[in-house]
């Protein structure tokens, strides 16, 4: 029996992609913003029309003086009560002076307004919006004072006004105001340092020196183990969304994120897996490790995190559920990558500095691969150009005919300090079919892979980051495959790509002395497009096709950003998060 080349014999490095998996939550089980089981049966209760447990719960976290739990509360609540408000107008008649009823009133005079005006950017929303967005909330300021004045001690109004400060883009002092008002309730609380963050971003009314200089000396001054001790990493996100990570990018300093992202490590250590508190700013610190492109770590964060999504930071990049789970699976594939077929961690052989360049003194002996392969994805450029984002290589892809798109890695696109620290790849595996398993998982079109080694071809057929079989051409007629192996691949390949009588790509598999023609023979079969000139004689045969075009390589958080960029409504400016 003729075997194929070790490296198809052999399992594939992302093979490893299910154990990366060990220790996460099956995608479906991921909600975000989940409240607790108490806070649930209060949010059904209300839905009934029944409004007593939420005034119970409201009423115990004032007496408790526990102002992260009201602020999660109200907060929910009064997002509840956008679209079922009648146990709401229940509780108004029932008693219209109590404090817990005014925080949640106060917190839906802000969502109101915000329903209108939406969290696009400024640029997409209209005049029109704007003035209603402004009329709500002037109109706001009476019911806002009032959640104050019958709450005294409690942070929480505070927060909702500097939340409606915001919005309104009114003077420096009443922000001043506002958050001193709120630190003497409690110089700790987490939804009003927050918030207070948001208003010193660069995008609404400071710079980005001087919110991280607030942020730090609020988790400096809380208590050690404090949730405030994770302040930093909300900066670290709003400073992400407008600056690459490296060393001179940007006006904060590179080091000053590297320190935020370590205590951010270890402030995580200081709580249990799941920790429905800790998933606030752990959220954050997983996005923070992506941007420093330290996948392992970003990977145990998940774990840690668990079910437990929050809307921010994810919120940022898109539809938040469905960004963590796409950063999820990025990381998933990162670690996958990097991991050796027998287990272990692989190091990188290059030092190199988050900016992209080689660290003083690195000494470099791998060299750019220069293995001949192609790749022949049945959807058009755009699509494929989405998908090969996520794995931060640089590629080439060129139209062809019948709706298909032909790819192949790029290294000399690289700039030259890419190029040098680029790695071996493992075990004789050509870079591109492993790339082609990780770009088509998810998709529904298939991926075929052609390769040369040496003077033999192989092909390997991938669909939804499976392979679905494989072949090899060999110039030695004595490797030819049996009639049943090449009719097992031939009904493979016909079954994918809707041929209805597998016999004659039977007889091209089966061919010998001749691999390049067979290859031919077999595309031709299968409907697909002819091969590049020049392939087989030369790497990267597409760069002379015309419309031609190079996708570069970049990082996780890089490509994410590109990929969700199409959908400019996605990209969120000036929003107000929830307590984290």
């Amino acid at each position: 029996m003729a075997k194929l080349p070790g490296a198809l014999a052999l399992p594939r490095m992302l093979r490893h992609f299910a154990t990366t998996g060990e220790g996460l939550p099956e995608d479906g089980a991921v909600e975000v913003d989940a409240p607790d089981d108490a806070l649930r049966a209060v949010f059904s209760a209300a839905r009934s029309g029944t409004w007593e447990p939420a005034a119970t719960l409201l009423a115990e976290t004032r007496s408790a003086g526990d102002w992260y739990r009201r602020g999660l509360s109200s907060a929910g609540l009064a997002e509840l009560a956008l679209h079922h408000h009648g146990w709401l107008d229940d509780w108004n008649r029932a008693r219209p002076g109590d404090p817990d009823l005014a925080l949640v009133l106060a917190e839906l005079e802000i969502d109101r307004a915000w329903q209108i005006r939406t969290a696009a950017r400024a640029r997409h929303v209209s005049q029109e919006q704007f003035h209603a967005f402004r009329t709500l909330l002037n109109d706001a300021t009476p019911v806002l004072r009032t959640a104050a004045d019958l709450n005294p001690g409690d942070p929480v109004p505070w927060r909702i006004l500097i939340s409606h400060a915001m919005g309104l883009g009114a003077p420096r002092e009443v922000f001043d105001e506002y958050l001193a008002r709120g630190r003497d309730c409690d110089p700790h609380d987490l939804g009003l340092h927050t918030r207070a963050v948001q208003y010193l971003a660069q995008k609404w009314y400071g710079s980005h020196a001087e919110m991280f200089d607030f942020a730090e000396s609020a988790a400096a001054a809380s208590p050690e183990g404090s949730l405030l001790r994770g302040l930093p990493l909300q900066a670290v996100t709003e400073y992400a969304l407008e600056h690459e990570a490296g060393i001179g990018r940007g006006s904060v300093t590179w080091s000053r994120i590297e320190a935020h992202v370590e205590a951010g490590l270890e402030l995580s250590a200081a709580y249990g897996p799941g920790d429905r508190q800790a998933a606030g700013f752990r959220n954050h610190l997983a996005l923070a490790l992506i941007r420093c492109e330290r996948h392992h770590e970003a990977l145990e964060v998940f774990r840690l995190i668990g079910t437990d999504a929050r809307t921010f930071p994810w919120a940022y990049l898109g539809d938040a559920r469905e960004v963590f789970l796409l950063l999820r699976k990025g990381v998933r594939v990162h670690v996958s990558r990097s991991t050796p077929y027998f287990g272990g961690s692989i190091p990188n052989p290059v030092a190199e500095t988050p900016s992209g360049t080689l660290a003083p003194g690195t000494t470099v002996s791998a060299t750019v691969p220069t293995a001949m392969a192609l790749a022949v994805v049945r959807a058009p450029m755009r699509e494929v150009r989405e998908a090969v984002l996520i794995t931060g290589t640089t590629m080439r892809l060129a139209p062809a005919p019948r709706g298909s798109t032909l790819v192949e890695t790029a290294p000399s696109a690289d700039p030259p300090a890419r190029r040098k620290g680029m790695r071996r790849t493992l075990l004789g595996e050509g870079e591109l079919p492993r790339l082609a398993r990780a770009f088509s998982r998810g998709e529904t079109w298939p991926v075929l892979v052609v390769a040369k080694e040496g003077a033999d071809y192989t092909l390997r057929l991938y669909r939804d980051g499976r392979e679905l079989t494989a072949h090899a051409w060999w110039t030695d007629p004595a490797e030819m495959p049996t009639q049943e192996e090449a009719a097992k691949r031939a009904a493979a390949l016909a079954a994918c790509y809707s041929v209805v009588d597998h016999r004659p790509l039977t007889a091209a598999l089966r061919g010998t002395g001749a691999p390049l023609r067979h290859v031919g023979e077999t595309f031709t079969l299968l409907g697909l497009p002819p091969l590049p000139a020049g392939f087989g004689d030369r790497p990267e045969p597409l760069a002379d096709m015309r419309g031609a075009q190079v996708v570069a390589r970049r990082s996780l958080f890089g490509a994410i950003k590109e990929t969700l960029a199409s959908d400019d409504s996605a990209q969120r400016g000036g929003e107000l998060p929830p307590l984290s």
